[in-house]
């Protein structure tokens, strides 16, 4: 199994989010120690623009034209983005909410790799098809703030959400969250709170069968 592991705080070792999801791969490794993990550090990655020639070779890849000969090299980078990620037999994303959603780095991210004819395309009649299957995905996550369902604030959580939609449009719809409610909450509430998430993770790891839904699959095949 081949895990890649989407990064995306900047905070690294002094982020609580980061903390839970490395004690879920450690728990995973423990469980599979045959486990790959490739490691996407989001804030040190030179992930190529989604702009100039690459955001006319999109367009031109919405209108069903190939990418040309002015546009590969550029285009390429992109392509090794995408190739990267579908490589993957399985996803983890670390991500804090930052203003009721996800960190900028994340975004430009997803920005970069949902791309026409790679993760999805459009049929006959120009309905949008996911291109992946059987693969799952835990988000690990954070929030300063209790966005719990019993929290009066619940509704301004779209850091889920968003990434429910956006790789569910894609077809990865197996999908674990994670969450670590309040942790900027004095009195020892964030202290319990990351207690809670880091032994969800552990015990998440140790139940979590990444490759069911890909074997299904080649059988079904």
């Amino acid at each position: 199994m081949k895990l890649l592991h989407i990064v995306a705080t900047p905070r690294l070792d002094g982020s609580n989010t980061l903390r839970i999801a490395n004690s879920f791969l450690e728990a995973s490794r423990e469980a599979d120690p045959a486990l790959e993990v490739d490691t996407v550090d989001l804030f040190n990655e030179d992930l190529p623009a989604v702009a100039g020639q690459n955001i006319e070779a999109k367009y031109g890849l919405l209108m069903g034209q190939p990418i040309d000969r002015h546009h590969a090299e550029s285009w390429g980078g992109i392509e090794r983005e995408i190739n990267r990620f579908l490589s993957a037999d399985g996803y983890v994303i670390t991500a804090p909410m930052w203003n009721f959603s996800v960190p900028y780095a994340l975004k430009y991210y997803i920005d970069c790799i949902v791309q026409p004819g790679y993760l999805f395309r459009f049929n006959e009649i120009g309905y949008p098809v996911p291109l992946i299957a059987g693969k799952k995905m835990v988000i690990i996550s954070s929030s300063g703030s209790d966005f719990s369902a019993s929290s009066p604030a619940k509704d301004a959580n779209f850091l889920e959400p968003y990434l429910r939609t956006v790789f569910g449009f894609v077809g990865i719809t197996d999908i674990t969250v994670v969450h670590a409610h309040a942790q900027d909450v004095p009195g020892g509430i964030s202290d319990l709170e990351f207690a809670r998430a880091t032994a969800e993770a552990r015990q998440l790891a140790a139940d979590f069968e990444w490759d069911a839904d890909l074997e299904a699959d080649a059988i079904s095949a």
